[in-house]
């Protein structure tokens, strides 16, 4: 099951294929993905999720990522889907609906729920359109000329994009590392998925510390190797593929003032 689990992480993952998303522009895809987030948390009627739900649907048709993969990562966030939900609808006030021992069900917290789980799985599934469609190159790119203005408030700008891309690189490589120390660990005799819950974590020290060890290893290495080729930040760096916006990139955003548009209005004048 904890192999499983590992192996449904989507995250920091691309899958290469040609598509229309692909070819966009790595900025207009981080713009899509923050307005798409905070739309999610702007609305609350079904109508609004249902028209969410179509528009995100187009574009996983458009990225032709299969539509299994897209969503295979909801599988890792499962439990923290069932604590929110349980959470919001035993502890939101209102209008009872049913009682169990001491622990009411209202219906605002039936909807609160739903809308809640909603919210979680379209910003799962919507992250992961954007990291499946992008290299981790471009998303470092796209973040450094998007925020570039803020170099002007002294804020690093090319550092923290160069961590997060690191950091996301870094998600594959330690999940494949992850499964190979658990198998060897498992061909040794070890047990990952029998006893009670502090069981459970005792089992995992055997499987967390040559992670680490392994991490730590894998840190050194870049580090020097950067520090081999002569880098010293972003100052003076030049790419070898500039980031130019095209045809499409104007097109998706105009598709975007849409999809904005109906979704304020449908705010505005639908309660249900």
């Amino acid at each position: 099951m904890v192999i499983n689990m590992i192996r449904d992480i989507t995250l920091g993952q691309y899958y290469p294929v040609k598509s229309p998303i692909h070819r966009l522009d790595p900025r207009t895809k981080l713009v899509g993905t923050i307005v798409f987030i905070v739309s999610l948390f702007i609305v609350r009627s079904f109508i609004a999720y249902a028209f969410a739900a179509v528009c995100l649907g187009v574009v996983i048709k458009m990225s032709k990522v299969p539509f299994k993969f897209m969503v295979k990562g909801l599988k890792t966030i499962m439990i923290l889907l069932m604590i929110t939900v349980v959470f919001n609808l035993f502890l939101t006030g209102g209008t009872p609906v049913l009682t169990i021992w001491k622990f009411t069900i209202t219906r605002e917290g039936i909807e609160t729920a739903i809308f809640m789980a909603l919210r979680l799985a379209f910003l799962i599934i919507g992250s992961s359109v954007m990291t499946l469609t992008t290299t981790p190159n471009q998303l470092t790119d796209g973040m450094e000329k998007g925020l570039r203005p803020l170099n002007k408030l002294h804020v690093p700008v090319h550092e923290v994009a160069m961590m997060m891309s690191i950091a996301l690189r870094f998600i594959p490589i330690l999940l494949e590392e992850t499964d190979k120390i658990m198998k060897a660990q498992m061909a040794r005799g070890a047990d990952f998925e029998n006893g009670n819950l502090i069981q459970k974590a005792k089992n995992l020290v055997p499987l967390l510390v040559p992670l680490f060890i392994s991490a730590f290893r894998r840190a050194n290495d870049l580090a020097m190797a950067m520090e081999a080729r002569g880098y010293h930040g972003g100052e003076g760096r030049t790419k070898m593929k500039p980031l130019v916006y095209k045809k499409q990139d104007y097109a998706a955003y105009i598709c975007l003032l849409v999809y904005l548009a109906g979704m304020i209005l449908i705010k505005l004048y639908v309660k249900m």
